[in-house]
C-alpha cells in the first residue's frame, strides 16, 4: 500500500525502498548495501560524506534491528497510519562543514524512523530544533519531516546508531557494528569542527570513542558526563585525514566536547533539562 509523503504528496510504500524520490535521499540503484558487520567496515572505509549517508541509509548488518524498524514501519503508530514510513536507517544530516557536531543515541521508532531524518517528528525534535533556532543554527524551529524546509548552518547532527531499536536501547554488537559509519562521518567534518555537543551519557561515551578512533587526544582516566561538562580534546597530527575540507579550514588547535542532558520527555517533563539550560549548551557550542 502507497500512502502520500506529508510534504510533496508523492505515493511511497513503507520502508521506503531506496532511489525512489523521498526528499534528501542520496541513495541510487548503485548504492551498495552491507549486510555484515563487515561489509560496513569496508563500504565506510572510503566513502565520501555523500557516500556516507547514502550507504549507511541502506545498511542491512544487524538484523534485530532491521526487523525491528520495518516492523514498526508496517505497523504504524495510529497517529501516523496515514503516513508511508521511512523505515530505513537514518543518516547524518545538516551542513557539511560544521563548527558544531551533536551526537545522539538513535533515531526513534515512530520519529527518524517515519521521517528519514534525524531528531525529526518526536517531541525530542521539537526541543532541539527549537533551540537551534533561538540562537541562530536553524532557519526555522521546527522539523516535522524531510523536505519541510529546515536548514541548518554550522551544524550537523548524527546519531551512534543508525536505526531505531527496540526500546531504545541498542546492544553493544550494533552498536560496533554501526561505528565505522559514524567514524568516517566524524572523520569526513572534523577539520571545521570546534565544539562536539553529546545529547546524553551514551552518546557522550560514543563520542569520547569516536574522537579518539579519528585523532584527538583523550584524557585518562575518561571525563565524566555531566549536564554542562567540557572537556577540550587536542587535535592529533592525523585527524584531518581523508576531510572534505582543506588544511586551511582547520578551525582550532582542539575541539570542545560539551555534554547535554537529552531532551526526552523524561527529562523535559520532569524539569531536569530546561529550554534554557539546553539554550546554554548550543549556545556555548556556537560561540566557540
Amino acid at each position: 500500500m502507497e500512502l502520500p509523503h506529508p510534504v510533496t504528496g508523492v505515493l511511497f510504500p513503507s520502508p521506503v525502498p531506496p532511489g525512489t524520490g523521498w526528499p534528501d535521499d542520496l541513495t541510487v540503484d548503485e548504492t551498495p548495501v552491507a549486510t555484515s558487520a563487515v561489509d560496513v567496515v569496508e563500504l565506510a572505509a572510503d566513502a565520501s560524506l555523500d557516500d556516507v549517508t547514502a550507504r549507511s541509509s541502506v545498511c542491512r548488518a544487524c538484523s534485530r534491528l532491521v526487523e525491528w524498524r520495518e516492523d514498526v514501519a508496517t505497523a504504524k503508530r495510529h497517529s501516523f497510519a496515514d503516513q508511508p514510513y521511512w523505515g530505513r536507517p537514518t543518516p547524518g544530516w545538516g551542513d557539511p562543514a560544521p563548527r558544531v557536531l551533536v551526537i545522539g543515541l538513535a533515531p526513534a521508532a515512530n520519529g527518524g524512523n517515519r521521517t528519514g531524518r534525524i531528531f525529526t517528528g518526536d517531541r525530542s525534535g521539537d526541543w532541539l530544533f527549537a533551540a537551534m533556532h533561538r540562537v541562530g543554527l536553524a532557519n526555522q524551529p521546527t522539523s516535522q519531516h524531510a523536505g519541510d524546509g529546515l536548514r541548518l548552518a554550522g551544524v550537523r547532527i548524527v546519531a551512534t546508531v543508525r536505526c531505531a531499536p527496540p526500546a531504545n536501547k541498542p546492544t553493544p554488537a550494533e552498536r560496533d557494528a554501526c561505528a565505522p559509519w559514524l567514524n568516517r562521518e566524524v572523520a569526513l567534518v572534523l577539520p571545521t569542527v570546534r565544539a562536539v555537543v553529546a545529547l546524553g551519557s551514551f552518546a557522550w561515551n560514543a563520542a569520547l570513542a569516536v574522537l579518539g578512533r579519528v585523532g584527538l587526544e583523550i584524557p585518562r582516566p575518561r571525563p565524566k558526563f555531566g549536564h554542562g561538562a567540557e572537556v577540550s580534546l587536542p587535535r592529533g597530527p592525523g585527524d584531518s585525514a581523508g576531510s572534505i575540507s582543506s588544511a586551511s579550514d582547520v578551525s582550532s588547535p582542539s575541539i570542545v566536547l560539551i555534554g547535554s542532558y537529552h531532551p526526552s520527555q523524561q527529562n523535559t517533563f520532569t524539569g531536569k533539562l530546561t529550554e534554557q539550560m539546553l539554550d546554554d549548551v548550543l549556545t556555548r557550542a556556537a560561540t566557540l
